[in-house]
């Protein structure tokens, strides 16, 4: 009996219908942030989606300053950044790193700048985007977060293979026949539509720890693409569900509680394979010596020849 109604005061946060969408919206960034983030991890773009998500607050200042819906907007604008930054990175040989400084850092002033014109707008409507919230994540936002990251799972599990070869050698990529550039370009629009899924649940700044640091949790545990990918999305699962649920009971920030269980649970994971990767090291090693010393072409056949006279 005390057990049933233990249960019942845990889940209490259910009855809530704010609570209800925050946690399904938690549940979708955890899913989409690591899946597209593995295959940034694999492109050293690790900060892309930090870049991304300043860009983004353009976009969600236009959609105060227009009433439009700010994640729709926020997409919109997201989208055209990573387009430009995919433009720089191919084009902007020299100075590519100064145009990027700018990109970033004139989408967070439009963005202060839009937010703070907008009729009734100030900089308090613009905290809950850049940090998250949970109170604050409407029916709408949940329509617009659950088509977007369809989109996000559809090309990320979808064209996986491809992704994976262009992430991991583009020349390779580019003799086989793939089309580089596109998907590239894919690449950056998907990392994009994942921050602004992200933007309500984790917020624009902190979005790109998510994207990130499963990952590189999931990593400490595993070499294979494919389990890599299913861990890095089961934690970013796990995070986003505990962080959201903590932050009803303690009243901390989402985002910030999210971010701090990611890094947590990496930490945990590194010091729990330690020891499992130094065993793989000593026995590779012992491996390579006992090859060493014993070379396949002189070994001992398993098996003795026949004996008896040959045949001339």
């Amino acid at each position: 009996m005390n057990i049933s109604m233990d249960i019942a005061v845990n889940l209490e946060f259910l009855d809530y219908a704010f609570m209800q969408r925050a946690l399904l919206a938690a549940i979708l960034v955890g899913i989409t942030a690591p899946a597209v983030g593995i295959y940034l991890v694999q492109r050293r773009q690790a900060l892309l989606g930090d870049g991304i998500g300043h860009v983004a607050m353009t976009g969600v200042g236009l959609g105060f300053l227009l009433s439009w819906s700010p994640v729709w907007m926020a997409t919109a604008v997201s989208v055209l950044g990573a387009v430009l930054m995919e433009l720089i990175r191919w084009y902007g040989k020299t100075r590519g790193d100064i145009a990027l400084a700018m990109l970033f850092y004139g989408g967070m002033a439009g963005g202060v700048m839009f937010i703070n014109l907008a009729p009734g707008g100030s900089n308090a409507n613009l905290t809950s985007y850049l940090f998250g919230s949970l109170s604050t994540v409407s029916d709408e936002d949940v329509t617009a977060i659950c088509l977007l990251a369809a989109f996000v799972v559809l090309v990320t599990v979808g064209l996986r293979r491809q992704l994976f070869a262009v992430s991991q050698d583009e020349e390779f990529a580019r003799v086989t026949g793939l089309p580089v550039r596109a998907l590239n370009l894919l690449t950056a629009v998907t990392a994009a539509v994942t921050v602004t899924v992200a933007m309500r649940v984790v917020g624009l700044l902190l979005v790109s720890a998510l994207m990130v640091v499963p990952v590189a949790a999931a990593q400490q545990l595993s070499r294979s693409f494919a389990a890599t990918f299913a861990i890095s999305v089961a934690i970013g699962v796990s995070v986003t569900t505990g962080g959201t649920v903590t932050s009803y009971y303690q009243d901390v920030p989402p985002g910030a509680t999210i971010v701090l269980l990611t890094i947590g649970m990496f930490i945990l994971l590194t010091v729990l394979a330690t020891p499992l990767a130094r065993r793989r090291a000593r026995a590779a090693a012992q491996a390579a010596a006992q090859e060493a010393v014993d070379p396949a072409e002189c070994a001992i056949p398993a098996t003795r020849p026949p004996t008896g006279k040959v045949g001339v």
